[in-house]
């Protein structure tokens, strides 16, 4: 059963686990069940995808039952009226704060302007070698991208050269092998974890937050780095 976060009468959010696949795609290969599908059958009504989340990234997942509210909700995440929080997990001791305003190239190589801002939360240093380097260090931040482009949190992580762990793509390989050799672990840890937005018929202020705790691969990579996520489970 999904988790159902909030419920009216235009709206609908789950707490996506990491794993599921949101919906069909040529993109992410075939599944045995997808996000939309699943909640259709759970609640028997049908449901509209207001905006998407990876196969690996867990947190808060939104819905409208009918396209009118579809199409007004869809317009706010347009205008960037919505604000989305996710929670990671990075190579390297981060800035304690910052604004990475860095163009990224789509699928169609058009160029567009793409804004996430994040902050530190925490910090770890565990006895892991790690090419020249004695240990291994991470960080736990709050990331909040002012723009939705695709893979745009993986890509700006990138660009500043602390990747999200266990990012295949945009990741660094011979970290994730080094925790796959290690701990056995292949997660990514990646978790939307709070969506705020104006109702877009009844105009309340909306904020929904999501637990960790359906993404089992985020918090074993917390445990083994002492990270404390008791705020967010």
């Amino acid at each position: 059963m999904l988790d159902i976060l909030y419920q009216d009468d235009y709206l609908i959010a789950i707490n996506k686990p990491s794993g599921l696949l949101v919906h069909k795609s040529k993109y992410a290969g075939p599944a045995d069940e997808y996000a939309v599908e699943k909640l259709t059958n759970q609640i028997g009504k049908k449901v509209h995808l207001v905006h998407r989340l990876d196969r690996k990234t867990s947190g808060v997942l939104l819905f409208a039952f009918d396209k009118e509210t579809l199409k007004l909700i869809s317009d706010q995440f347009m205008n960037r009226e919505v604000e989305k929080k996710y929670l990671t997990i990075l190579r390297g001791w981060t800035k304690e704060e910052e604004t990475i305003d860095y163009d990224l190239t789509n699928e169609n190589e058009i160029v567009q302007n793409a804004i996430t801002y994040y902050r530190r939360l925490q910090i770890s240093e565990i006895d892991l070698p790690f090419l020249k380097h004695p240990t291994s260090r991470y960080s736990f931040v709050e990331a909040i991208p002012e723009t939705g482009r695709f893979h745009q949190l993986r890509k700006h992580f990138k660009h500043i050269l602390h990747p999200i762990l266990g990012c295949r793509k945009h990741g660094c390989n011979k970290q994730n092998k080094l925790w796959l050799n290690t701990f056995n672990i292949t997660a990514m840890p990646l978790h939307s974890h709070q969506l705020n937005f104006k109702h877009p018929i009844t105009n309340q202020n909306i904020s929904i937050n999501a637990s960790l705790n359906v993404n089992p691969g985020f918090l074993e990579i917390g445990n083994i780095l002492s990270f404390n996520f008791q705020e967010y489970i």
